[in-house]
């Protein structure tokens, strides 16, 4: 076994809740009783076929593109929950799901770039590197980053591939979604602790900036690669690297705003004001978007393996293991709403569109809610 792969397994481990912990494994908080203080609830809800890889919803305009470990890929209208399309990508996905709205674009376990035009099979080719990251579907190119820090770049119409580059770097890679986004007319990709940013015409570096300075006895510690989804706010870009850093970065000059050294693996999500995010114990907290101080933390869902955030307005909501949501308040991080989806831990950020919320649980449960 190589040590690449070696280490991939080994990742995996370190980031899937799948993964047995061992008998001292922190038994989560127990949640207090919740007064609303704001008004929101589920106005429809369908089901898809289980989701246990590292899903990617694609938002476009009023639609919502899920797809399942399966290989089924749905296009919802995110009003209704109406499905618009269904097809499949004809074997199970290790990523997915990217799409500008008329093509959608996956991954397959057996490597295979695989891209549908409303349902259907417009082509495949196949990748040599493990894939976790949704292919990014922008300027009709198809972007995949691999987890060996590789970015490839295919014609979304035809499958031709444009251009591939590959950045040296160590034997030891996380198998966790990555970044992979694009910013006006530059490809961000996060390669290592670096997020970069690339000419999507022939992948040249623009620039890059360092997030974080990996540190550690051994490569399993040193591991510091930008984990999705990444936060963006105008021209500045926020973003986590693996159990090291939060930080934010100016994509217009390629510049470092701030970086404060702090564990964690999943997603940020930001607004004008704030940063948001939870560590490895899932101790939230919210710095200042601008300078990095920390403005209030709070230790309400510890362990309680909580997803990426989703910035909504005045609220800032964190879905858990047994598939809640829970709505704080972004000014205080004081707890405003709960809500259940199917006892599921949640599979994906949510995501929004219009006034209506996606919750994706692992169970394949698809959840629109509005919030009121």
């Amino acid at each position: 076994m190589s040590r690449v792969f070696g280490g991939l397994v080994l990742a995996s481990c370190v980031v899937f809740a799948a993964c047995s912990l061992g008998p001292d494994k922190p038994k989560p908080k127990a949640l207090e009783t919740v007064k609303p203080a704001i008004a929101g609830r589920v106005v429809w809800r369908v089901r898809t076929s289980d989701v246990a890889f590292p899903l990617s919803v694609a938002v476009n305009g009023n639609t919502f593109t899920v797809a399942a470990s399966d290989g089924t890929l749905t296009a919802l209208d995110a009003s209704t929950g109406r499905q618009l399309w269904q097809g499949s990508a004809g074997a199970k996905l290790s990523a997915g799901v990217g799409s500008d709205g008329r093509v959608a674009a996956v991954v397959t376990r057996d490597g295979q770039v695989v891209v549908l035009d409303s349902g259907k099979v417009l082509w495949k080719r196949p990748i040599a590197t493990r894939v976790v990251t949704a292919p990014l579907v922008a300027g009709e190119r198809v972007f995949v980053v691999g987890v060996d820090r590789s970015v490839t770049a295919f014609d979304a119409q035809n499958g031709a591939q444009l251009w591939s580059v590959q950045r040296p770097g160590e034997a030891l890679t996380l198998a966790q979604s990555g970044v992979a986004a694009a910013f006006k007319n530059t490809l961000l990709v996060g390669q290592g602790p670096r997020l970069a940013g690339l000419d999507p015409s022939n992948g040249a570096v623009r620039w890059e900036v360092p997030l974080a300075a990996p540190r550690g006895s051994n490569e399993v510690e040193r591991l510091a690669d930008l984990v999705g989804p990444m936060a963006r706010v105008g021209d500045v870009v926020c973003v986590r690297a693996f159990q090291a850093a939060v930080g934010c970065v100016n994509a217009e000059s390629g510049s470092l705003v701030w970086a404060r050294n702090v564990g964690g693996r999943e997603g940020v999500a930001a607004d004008a004001q704030h940063l948001y995010a939870a560590d490895a114990s899932d101790r939230i907290t919210a710095w200042n978007a601008t300078t990095g101080v920390v403005v209030w933390t709070s230790d309400a869902y510890l362990n309680r393996q909580l997803s990426t955030p989703f910035s909504l307005g005045p609220a800032i909501v964190f879905g858990d293991f047994e598939g809640q949501l829970h709505f704080l308040s972004a000014d205080r991080g004081v707890a405003q709403l709960r809500l259940e989806t199917d006892g599921s831990p949640i599979a994906a950020p949510p995501v929004v569109s219009g006034t209506t919320v996606l919750v994706v649980t692992r169970n394949g449960g698809l959840f629109g809610l509005r919030p009121e």
